[in-house]
């Protein structure tokens, strides 16, 4: 991160955001037709309409597919394409166009089919690539496969148990009861989790994600502009982003998150806090241990620490770090890349829009997600002074 990385912070606020109307299974929607949905209610949030957008972010979809089916042509386009953090990439990237003065009004937009597959291409890794030859043959075919794989390392080295990650699951439950939207929202136990199928050991099917259809957009101006909106804005403090690997099997460490120490590192410099400062996370939890690691390579714990900080509660609802406090990718909805319903949530809590779940006297949250298979990682920093 460079010296000057301080001179972007609170430069750039976000000053619309909209989620679908509903998350969930949606058949009657394809995936642009998702995307553009949540683009017009964050415009209609911010108040303004698509003939104001002078530049665009996405992932899924190209940016051309995009801005064929708005019928725009923006003079800015980011079309990073890394997994569930690339939403997180698009915001930091944003700020940098937005202070460089290549546009004015940046719209980024995320929308998947997850569940219903309406308008959605292919999957898989063709034989001829690099994952095709040399793990799908062994099994590794599918988020669970692979997720599982560098958990159990760290179960090995540090003696995190699969009661510690059942706990993880019934906190972010617990969110959830309290979240209208969320698709799952019955009260959970840490036998319940245990109890559930079997996906690939140590991950049960409360270990795992949802898989839903939904998406989210977000608006985002410069300083010279953010207060002249109808809603407070919510200032992005800090940034980071990396990439390490792709396959699974190449992590560095099983036992970290490598990238992820630099993401931390960097948004914590840009913003010019530490951790003591950080109210409210939204760590992306596509499994129950996903979050857990961002925990200790972002530095809040030291490695192997994890496990036991989540099963103290300290991230349920009463507990002094909330987190994943919309129910989460367990609980709440998980459309395959699921980043941007973390920042949709940190900027809900800091706006006080979140209704049962609103943290009081919230000014911070970070936003943490991965690129892949562990394979990188986005960090945001988000507030609202």
């Amino acid at each position: 991160m460079s010296r000057n990385s301080q001179e972007y912070s609170h430069k750039v606020a976000i000053v619309g955001a909209s989620e679908t109307e509903t998350v969930g299974k949606l058949p009657d929607r394809s995936m642009l037709q998702l995307h553009a949905e949540s683009a017009i209610l964050a415009l209609a949030d911010a108040g303004l309409t698509i003939d104001d957008v002078d530049g665009v972010a996405t992932a899924g979809p190209t940016p051309a597919q995009l801005t064929e089916y708005l019928n725009i042509i923006p003079r800015w386009i980011d079309g990073t394409a890394v997994g569930g953090g690339s939403f997180l990439m698009h915001v930091g990237h944003a700020v940098a166009a937005i202070q460089a003065g290549y546009c004015d009004v940046v719209l980024v937009t995320h929308g998947e089919s997850g569940r219903s597959g309406v308008g959605v291409g292919g999957r898989g890794a063709a034989p001829s690539t690099i994952a095709g030859q040399f793990e799908t043959p062994y099994g590794t075919w599918g988020p669970p496969s692979m997720f599982s794989v560098p958990i159990v390392r760290h179960m090995h080295e540090y003696g995190t148990t699969e009661e510690q990650m059942a706990e993880i699951a019934v906190a972010t439950r617990k969110w959830a009861e309290l979240n209208p939207r969320a698709m799952m929202r019955d009260p959970i136990t840490v036998d319940d989790v245990l109890n559930s199928r079997l996906i690939a050991w140590p991950l049960h099917l409360l270990n795992c994600c949802l898989v839903t259809d939904g998406g989210g957009a977000l608006v985002l101006v410069g300083e010279e502009r953010a207060k002249d909106f109808p809603k407070d804005p919510v200032w992005v403090l800090g940034r980071g982003e990396a990439a390490a690997h792709t396959l699974i099997s190449q992590m560095r460490d099983m036992t970290e998150w490598t990238a992820a120490v630099q993401t931390g590192k960097d948004a914590f410099e840009m913003a010019g806090m530490t951790h003591q400062d950080i109210q409210h996370a939204m760590f992306y939890d596509a499994f129950t241990h996903v979050p857990m690691y961002a925990l200790e390579a972002l530095g809040f714990v030291k490695p192997g620490e994890g496990g036991p900080y989540f099963a103290e509660g300290h991230t349920a609802p009463g507990g002094d770090f909330p987190m994943n406090t919309n129910g989460g990718g367990l609980s709440y909805t998980h459309t395959g890349m699921y980043g941007m319903f973390a920042i949709m949530e940190s900027v809900t809590q800091l706006r006080g829009e979140a209704g049962a779940r609103q943290i009081e006297d919230l000014h911070t949250s970070m936003v943490h997600a991965p690129a892949g298979m562990f394979s990188g990682t986005s960090t945001l920093i988000l507030g609202n002074d």
